[in-house]
């Protein structure tokens, strides 16, 4: 219980009769605590190449010929995967001088330390073992994951020492303020965790309010009064056919909602009016599980890009669905927000990458002009090596670049600048086109246009749905086009629904159209097809 990364065991060498510490029995997935024999059952755990060696150390104990052993030797995790283990036992004797008990530890290299040093805490280790343990013991718990905004003004102000300062402080408070009610972990940064099987969600939103509340009022650290602005994501986790790595997806976009819309109001992730959150979850779970199985389950569909002239085809836009026979055809935009905050995001991007790819290079002996856009997110772009991979895929596949259109959403003004621009001066580099998506609906898309070269500006449906009817929204169309120009990039319009709708279009300088009056997104091989349609 109290010896972190490392198992005991206690074997009564007369029955050959043992005891493990659990911890060993749920990482390696060993038959019990208790075992008979626990010696030779072990020994199918370690590695091939080191079992020999193994086996001469407790064979020289049980027959007399050692007193104890100090080793190294590979064992395989219930993951299939082999750590480092170092192996410490000694014989006790009882009275008479004969064995009696062998007693010992193993150590675990591969285990990480559960302890944060900075705060005490325990951390995100610990966080993902003790999350695990509840769902695997079907505990229900309230889960919330609370961060610290703009903490980097503060080391900037007062340096790194200071602001490593705060955090101890803080995580003291927070410690404090939870007390019995739940466990508390700093998981990375300003990240910092509370699990509770006690508090309900509402519960925990008044703890959460009255906390930043008092930290609205001043927090005092070394006479220095600090005003400290929070954001907070919430989990009820009562249903567990999911895994901790999904629950804290689901954490994650919930805590990104309070930063980015909610002022840092606690948001708690479910569903839409009438549906269970743990059906969510569980559809979730799947659809992680799906990366890591061959993405089974996903495929693209493909919506057309028309010239906005002669209506002639000219590209598409890559779009992701996934499905299954329990939950059907999920809509993208109930998992994908989600899954850009998840690690195996970047892996999936890949596979996107890759496979439209493969699919547009034959569409491009028919239509020698033709361009696949695909979609980025933040999480693939902060990524080293992103840009290596691209061009790899693009080599592999012989592709030419100059048909690869790439779409920078608004929610990559969560990147650093710099980063950001050198990801996308090197991509330009190399001949592929940029987009910038949805124009209009981030904070700061005029921002970017002054600072990162874009070759195509893609207007958001919501500026053109009224197009008809307002003269208004006619002018800002005008106005976006000009504003392009300016900055030497073209234009596409998202959402042409109706003939109306293009017939005004057409007047300005728009390069491309993309929308449902032209097709709906369908399977890339019925793109070429699309030549039988009236438009062409």
């Amino acid at each position: 219980m109290v010896a972190e990364g490392t198992y005991v065991f206690l074997c009564d060498m007369k029955y050959d009769f043992s005891r493990w510490s659990k911890s060993a029995v749920d990482i390696f997935g060993l038959p019990s605590e208790y075992m008979y024999g626990a010696g030779d059952i072990w020994e199918s755990w370690i590695h091939p190449e080191d079992r020999a060696a193994y086996h001469k150390g407790i064979d020289d104990i049980f027959s007399g010929f050692a007193s104890g052993h100090d080793m190294q030797y590979r064992a395989r995790r219930l993951t299939g995967e082999y750590d480092v283990c170092t192996c410490r036992g000694i014989v006790i004797r009882d009275l008479a001088g004969e064995p009696d008990y062998f007693a010992g530890t193993i150590r675990n290299h591969g285990m990480q330390g559960h302890i944060d040093t900075l705060t005490g805490l325990r951390n995100q280790y610990g966080f993902f073992e003790d999350l695990e343990g509840c769902i695997k013991r079907n505990t229900g718990v309230s889960v919330c994951l609370f961060g610290i905004s703009r903490f980097t003004e503060i080391n900037e102000i007062y340096g790194y020492n200071f602001g490593n300062r705060v955090l101890q402080i803080y995580a003291r408070r927070v410690f404090e303020k939870v007390g019995n009610a739940g466990h508390t972990y700093r998981l990375d940064g300003t990240k910092f965790a509370v699990i509770s099987n006690t508090l309900s969600i509402a519960e925990m939103r008044e703890k959460y309010n009255r906390f930043r509340d008092y930290l609205h009022d001043g927090f005092e650290v070394d006479d220095k009064k600090l005003l400290l602005d929070l954001h907070c994501g919430a989990l009820r986790l009562h249903h567990f056919d999911i895994d901790s790595q999904t629950a804290y997806a689901c954490l994650n976009y919930a805590d990104e909602e309070s930063k980015l819309r909610r002022q840092g109001d606690m948001v708690e992730f479910n569903n839409d009016a009438g549906e269970n959150s743990h059906e969510r979850l569980e559809r979730l779970h799947a659809i992680r599980l799906s990366i890591t199985h061959g993405f089974e389950g996903f495929y693209l569909l493909f919506q057309p890009v028309v010239d906005a002239r002669t209506e002639r085809l000219i590209g598409a836009e890559a779009l992701l669905r996934w499905k299954n026979d329990q939950y059907g055809m999920v809509p993208p935009d109930e998992f994908i927000p989600i899954l850009e905050t998840d690690p195996l995001f970047p892996e999936l991007g890949e596979w996107i990458l890759r496979e439209s790819i493969l699919a547009s290079k034959e569409i491009l002996k028919d239509r020698p002009d033709f361009v696949i856009n695909v979609n980025l997110s933040y999480a693939q772009m902060e990524k080293p090596g992103f840009t290596d991979m691209v061009f790899r895929i693009l080599d592999d596949q012989g592709f030419p670049p100059e048909h690869l259109c790439l779409e920078v959403t608004e929610r990559c003004r969560l990147l650093d600048l710099k980063l950001l621009k050198d990801v996308i001066d090197r991509l330009r580099d190399g001949g592929i086109l940029i987009a910038l998506d949805d124009f209009g609906t981030g904070f700061s898309a005029v921002g970017l246009l002054k600072e990162i070269p874009f070759d195509i500006i893609k207007i958001d449906r919501s500026f053109v749905q009224a197009i008809e009817e307002k003269e208004i929204d006619r002018q800002l169309i005008r106005n976006i086009v000009e504003l392009a120009a300016i900055f030497g990039a073209k234009v596409c319009v998202e959402g042409i629904e109706t003939p109306g709708m293009r017939d005004i279009l057409q007047i300005y300088r728009v390069g491309s159209f993309q929308g449902y009056y032209y097709s709906k997104p369908i399977p890339p091989e019925e793109l070429l097809d699309l030549k039988k349609q009236p438009h062409e």
